[in-house]
Formats: C-alpha cells, sequence, structure tokens
C-alpha cells in the first residue's frame, strides 16, 4: 500500500474541536424512505460521538461524483451493513450537497446508501463546510478523527485504489480501539474482530459476575440453614481425631 493511505500522513491540527461539536444545533437528516431528522444534542452524539466521519462533498452535475457513488456505497456498505460485517465499523458518512437545486440533490440521495446523512439543502451550513475544509473540487471525501483533525483531505483516490483496506489505517490512526474501548484489562490478542469486542467481552464478564453474586447468595442462606448441622460435623471429626489418637497411645 502506497504512503497515501498510510497513517499519520495527515496530522492537520488547524482544525481541533470535538466531532460532535461541529454539527450540533444542527439537523442532520438520515438517507431513508422517511428522511428521519436528528436534531438533539443526543442524537447527534449517538450517531458521531466516537466514530470517525467521512464529509462527501459532490454534486449531481458532476459526472466523476456519479461515477465514483457505486463505489463508495460498496466502500461503505462492506464496513456497514449488517449483511456484509457482523460488527458495524465506527464510521459515519454525511453527505455534503454542492447540487445547485434541491430537485437535484434529492436525486443524488436516491443513488446512496440509506445509512448516509446530509443536511438540508436550505441549510447554509453547507457552504460553511465547503469554506471550513478548503474544498475546491468534487467529489471530495475530508475524513475526520473523531476529535476533529483532519485524517485524510481527500480520501477519493485512496478509497478507489485500496477500498476498506483505508479504514484500518484510518483506525489506527485515530486509535479508537486504544482510547475508547480498551477496558482495565490485558487481552493477549490485540487483534480484535471489531472495535466492539472489548465491550462484549465486558458484558460477558458482568454476566459472569452477576451469576457468582448469585450463587452466593444462595449459598450464603443454605449455609445458614446447616449451620447446626456443620457443628455436629466438626465436633464428630474431633472425637475421632482424639479417639484415633487414644488408641495410638495404647499401642
Amino acid at each position: 500500500m502506497e504512503q497515501s493511505c498510510d497513517k499519520g500522513l495527515y496530522p492537520f491540527t488547524f482544525l481541533s474541536f470535538i466531532m460532535v461539536d461541529l454539527f450540533l444545533n444542527r439537523v442532520l437528516i438520515e438517507n431513508n424512505w422517511d428522511q428521519d431528522e436528528l436534531n438533539t444534542e443526543r442524537e447527534i452524539m449517538g450517531i458521531l460521538e466516537n466514530r470517525i466521519v467521512m464529509l462527501f462533498f459532490a454534486s449531481a452535475e458532476c459526472e466523476k461524483c456519479l461515477e465514483f457513488v457505486p463505489v463508495l456505497n460498496d466502500f461503505f456498505k462492506r464496513l456497514k451493513d449488517p449483511a456484509y460485517i457482523e460488527y458495524p465499523k465506527l464510521l459515519a458518512l454525511i453527505y455534503i450537497s454542492l447540487d445547485q437545486s434541491e430537485e437535484k440533490q434529492e436525486k443524488f440521495l436516491k443513488e446512496l446508501h440509506k445509512k448516509v446523512l446530509f443536511l438540508a439543502f436550505e441549510d447554509p451550513y453547507r457552504k460553511e463546510l465547503q469554506t471550513m475544509f478548503k474544498v475546491k473540487d468534487v467529489p471530495t471525501i475530508v475524513v475526520l478523527r473523531p476529535d476533529g483533525s483532519v485524517l485524510s483531505p481527500n480520501a477519493v483516490r485512496d478509497i478507489c485504489r485500496f477500498g476498506c483496506d483505508c479504514f484500518q489505517n484510518w483506525q489506527e490512526s485515530a486509535e479508537l480501539v486504544e482510547r475508547s474501548f480498551m477496558l482495565n484489562e490485558e487481552f493477549d490478542n490485540l487483534n480484535l474482530r471489531s472495535a466492539t469486542d472489548p465491550v462484549r467481552r465486558l458484558k460477558y464478564k458482568t454476566e459472569d459476575d452477576k451469576r457468582k453474586k448469585r450463587w452466593w447468595k444462595l449459598w450464603g442462606k443454605g449455609r445458614d440453614g446447616n449451620e447446626e448441622e456443620e457443628e455436629k460435623d466438626g465436633a464428630w471429626d474431633t472425637k475421632r481425631n482424639e479417639g484415633d489418637n487414644n488408641t495410638w497411645r495404647i499401642r
């Protein structure tokens, strides 16, 4: 793999903010049939917090954008769609439309994956983001870490050439597993099946602890009920030992 997709290649610091803050007080819309709106702080945090975010700047009038969409859809679904992957990756894709009309934006959205998010056409924040990330050409995909710093100013070429391998490099560079999901325990193998593997381990560990507590309570109740029998058994063992000792002395 060439250097263009290596981790740490874009250590830009001109943008440093919490990713969630970038879209707080904004309305993100899901590209599903109902076009559900996400506009509360809790909803925005739930969809963007601790995720690598891809900002897809494109236009329906751009032929290259239309040619890139099938590649992007395949890339995205292989990382997010449960039909292709058991544990979806910590990734979000937001379409930033540079279309000249709402009709053209809607037409372009029909070609995108249903889990893609987007800003409404009338939202002027689309242009602000274009200026903020200095986007001049389309298609452009700006890849951001959870802290808002730029992983790649334009990952279109990398996605076309390297496919899903790019995400592994982004994940390592963003340190999603180490910073956000590593628990206070030592793992023999850090090559986890997914970034959520430690969370699942914690779930099972918690369930084991609950079972142990239930067993301890049951054992405690049984112990209280059998204290007298245990005392009798102890006394009998003492007498038997004394008897054995006396027999030994006689011999």
